[in-house]
């Protein structure tokens, strides 16, 4: 005969201490669980409500600037110092954590136009509509120098006057070159006082200019007569050229996948591609309702921050059609810039009205130092939400914002063109011959033609 008998050693439940917590035995058995899938259901509802309740993103504003936020750079050295450039020519290092500037760079007589930190993080390169561009020395920034330094200003390192505006820089992520945006993209040696090189395609100005992540001696550049335009330092012409129906104001390079860069675009939307097939977007990025102006990837590769003329800041996946999150102040007006943090964990955002603005990139994410317990727990829930996110209710809830009201009018506004566009397509296709209008996906509508 079989006897079972629970046994348990009083060693391993007995608590220590009072502040102990009680041991709790349990058995997994899905057959002693028949509600599992229920509870686990309203725990992931409740767990979308809670992100609601606790969702604050905005942490505050840092204000010191008289002029709109025109650019904005990070330092790759320094994880807390972010640099800002306004339309008056000051140019500021912030200190994030406590909100305050660390120095200003002095200098410029017009609007600065482009910001951007060598590999190293000790020089910062400015240029603007003054004709110039400016090398300055970064400080070793510290809590105390920020502390009672606001008068601290620095002297240029160098200052190289051209023929023509600049619209923007950005410096190689890993070399001694940078490219400056103008009547054509100029490349530069930090010990040169001219070009090293130049390149045209075009006799339109070029509005922005980025450097590959992976590949060191490849840029893209996006110019005024609608076009992206593919560069190689390696080869005296440019290698390729893509013209859209509008205007793209922005680029971003994808760090984790560096073949791949989102281009942020006059038409509302943001659209990705991979360099090495040009010919239609990976992925169409909509939900703004104006033009957006700036837009940069997280370090994980996996999200981008765009900011637009409608007053809003959104955070989209790398392969979303739509925003993930939305950010907008009653404050806040045209946003030109916006950063994600080297930590990937905050977005800087600046704007027309001489603000710079911190936001959490998740919104309801719980700052300062997280028990093992609490870390737990939001795991939990954010497993048991994506476990349950095809649900409708849940869904609902979790894909919920409220807008401001000119941005809701306006997003519905473009939605009932853009479904009038679609019937008339529909019909003009219904009445023509059957082969003769082929529809094309929005993918490539937006393409005019690729040149090599």
């Amino acid at each position: 005969m079989k006897v079972k008998v629970i046994s348990r050693s009083t060693d391993e439940f007995t608590r220590e201490r009072s502040q102990d917590l009680q041991r709790v035995f349990r058995n997994f058995d899905p057959n002693l669980r028949k509600q599992e899938k229920a509870v686990e259901y309203v725990r992931a509802l409740n767990a979308a409500k809670l992100d609601k309740v606790f969702a604050r993103p905005f942490i505050g504003a840092m204000d010191g600037h008289i002029d709109s936020i025109s650019c904005m750079a990070k330092n790759p050295n320094y994880l807390k110092g972010i640099f800002s450039g306004s339309m008056d020519g000051d140019i500021r290092l912030w200190d994030i954590a406590s909100r305050r500037t660390v120095c200003q760079f002095p200098g410029h007589q017009g609007a600065v136009r482009g910001l951007t930190a060598s590999t190293d993080g000790r020089i910062l390169v400015s240029c603007g509509t003054d004709c110039t561009v400016r090398l300055w020395n970064v400080p070793v920034a510290t809590i105390s120098d920020s502390d009672d330094s606001s008068d601290n200003s620095m002297k240029p390192l160098a200052v190289h006057v051209w023929k023509n505006a600049f619209w923007g820089v950005d410096h190689q992520w890993d070399g001694n070159l940078f490219a400056t945006a103008g009547a054509q993209v100029d490349i530069w040696d930090h010990n040169r006082s001219q070009p090293v090189n130049t390149f045209q395609w075009g006799n339109d100005s070029v509005i922005a200019v980025r450097f590959n992540p992976g590949e060191p001696d490849i840029l893209a550049a996006s110019a005024s007569d609608r076009s992206l335009i593919l560069y190689d330092l390696r080869m005296s012409s440019p290698a390729r050229k893509l013209i859209m129906r509008t205007k793209t104001n922005s680029i971003s390079w994808n760090p984790m996948e560096p073949m791949n860069f989102t281009a942020a675009n006059e038409d509302c939307n943001c659209y990705s591609y991979d360099a090495r097939k040009l010919d239609e977007a990976k992925c169409v990025h909509k939900d703004h309702v104006s033009a957006v102006m700036d837009i940069d990837y997280s370090p994980t590769g996996r999200e981008f921050v765009t900011g637009s003329y409608d007053r809003t800041v959104r955070i989209f996946q790398y392969n979303g059609g739509h925003s993930r999150e939305i950010y907008h102040t009653k404050r806040m007006q045209r946003v030109f810039c916006v950063k994600f943090t080297c930590d990937a964990s905050y977005v800087i955002s600046g704007s027309d009205d001489t603000n710079l603005r911190l936001w959490k990139a998740k919104a309801s994410e719980q700052l300062g130092v997280l028990l093992p317990r609490e870390r737990k727990k939001h795991e939990y829930h954010e497993a048991v939400k994506n476990r349950y996110k095809h649900l409708p209710e849940v869904k609902r809830i979790v894909r919920h914002r409220h807008l401001p009201k000119p941005i809701f009018k306006a997003a519905a506004l473009r939605r009932t063109m853009t479904e009038a566009e679609r019937r008339k397509e529909e019909k003009r296709k219904a009445h023509s011959a059957p082969g003769s209008i082929s529809t094309e996906p929005l993918r490539k509508r937006r393409i005019i033609q690729e040149v090599e």
